[in-house]
């Protein structure tokens, strides 16, 4: 309507001023509701054809939205493991903060494991306490075995003697029993030295070892036990939060509740533009936003991003093919907006509906000399007609909540 009233001033108006002063017809005699169209036909038929190019321009460079959404993402409340309810420290809705506690389950079986476990330390402190005196044994076999060895060759190593120098106060026989009773010394040397070695080895490997692992499951026991108080991961409001003691809480089949952070709905407003604007939307863009939580507000923003691919083109492989023209929706150039100044989404509630303009700017194409003067003025005029588009954006804003609550019958 706005665009129709715009243009009759420079089409209707004149064609019906020279009618009344050149020609002298009057509104009500030579000009009637049935003779109007014939008296100011040149002026309606311009009027449509500068309506029609005037809607086409203002809206294809200056692009606008109602499908504006504020949307946000929750996060569920699971624990990492399946687990009865023990404790719970909110409320049905509640604030929270990064780190709060929000509810317990129960540990018993993970406190079982950890004293079991500290028993095993326990355990494995005292087997160590035990092998250190194995190894002082050991070591007293292997001097025991040294001696009666060192003993058997100094008895063999004089009969020799005596053999050499021709004495026969040694028997041959005795001598051989000499040397049986040697090669056994050495075979109980080594097998006392062997099993000093096994100690040690004990002591310093295997224990060591079996402590560590002790520990490391002591370790992850009590993980378990801190993993059973569920805390919240940032800051933000708890809703739906209707966990009670007793309850039995499962990572795959049941949530406990869903967090709201701060910050939600906050940085970013969410618009889908037809495709025919794809070519005319660019990232740096300037663009008003209403929403309807904010009545009578209009909020600057700016094209943070735009979206290279259009969702309703999405299929998933399977085992049938995809046919095009099953596809019925138009989907829309899906694009993200930011408030120009900061804090300009604080008071938009998230989860809003928006509408949205955005305004083309060809000042850097109209200032370039390489710009022929006539395309300047084109782009001049493009760019001015974006003040219609902002008036079109505040009568809305104006009407909405009258629409809303009045002609609508909403509340």
């Amino acid at each position: 309507m706005l665009e129709v009233i715009l243009c009759s001033l420079i089409t209707i108006l004149p064609d019906y001023l020279f009618r009344r002063y050149v020609q002298g017809r009057r509104l009500g005699k030579e000009i009637t509701f049935f003779s109007v169209w014939y008296q100011l036909r040149y002026g309606i038929t311009g009027c449509f054809i500068l309506t029609v190019a005037l809607i086409t321009v203002v809206f294809y460079y200056h692009p606008s939205s109602t499908a504006v959404a504020v949307q946000f993402r929750t996060i569920p409340i699971i624990a990492d493991a399946n687990g009865r309810v023990a404790e719970v420290y909110l409320g049905v809705s509640d604030t929270v903060k990064a780190g709060d506690p929000l509810f317990r389950l129960d540990t018993s079986r993970q406190e079982a494991a950890v004293e079991t476990q500290r028993k095993r330390i326990a355990e494995a402190d005292a087997a160590m306490v035990v092998a250190a005196a194995d190894v002082t044994a050991a070591d007293g076999k292997v001097a025991e075995a040294q001696a009666t060895l060192q003993q058997v060759q100094d008895d063999l190593r004089i009969k020799r003697n005596l053999v050499q120098s021709g004495s026969s106060a040694v028997a041959r026989r005795d001598l051989e029993t000499l040397q049986v009773s040697e090669t056994a010394a050495q075979g109980a040397l080594a097998a006392a030295q062997a099993a000093r070695d096994a100690a040690q080895q004990r002591l310093d490997t295997l224990l060591p070892a079996q402590k560590a692992t002790a520990e490391a499951a002591l370790r992850q026991a009590e993980i378990e036990i801190e993993k059973s108080t569920i805390r919240a991961g940032v800051s933000g409001r708890v809703e739906q939060f209707a966990l009670r003691p007793g309850d039995v809480v499962s990572p795959i089949l049941r949530s406990a509740g869903i967090l709201i952070p701060d910050e939600a709905g906050r940085s970013s407003i969410q618009a889908g533009f037809g495709q025919i604007s794809a070519p005319v939307i660019k990232v740096g863009m300037i663009g008003e936003v209403s929403c309807n939580t904010t009545p009578w507000r209009v909020i600057p923003v700016v094209v943070n991003d735009k979206q290279n691919y259009i969702a309703s083109g999405q299929f998933g492989g399977g085992e049938r093919l995809v046919d095009v023209s099953d596809v019925r929706r138009d989907g829309t150039v899906l694009v993200y907006l930011e408030p120009l100044y900061a804090g300009g989404f604080d008071d938009i509630v998230p989860g809003s509906q928006c509408m949205a303009n955005l305004y083309s700017n060809h000042h850097d194409e109209i200032a370039d000399p390489n710009t022929s003067t006539g395309r300047g003025l084109a782009l001049h005029a493009v760019d001015a007609l974006g003040l219609v588009h902002a008036m079109l954006l505040r009568i809305q804003v104006a009407m909405m909540p009258f629409k809303t609550l009045v002609f609508s019958g909403g509340h």
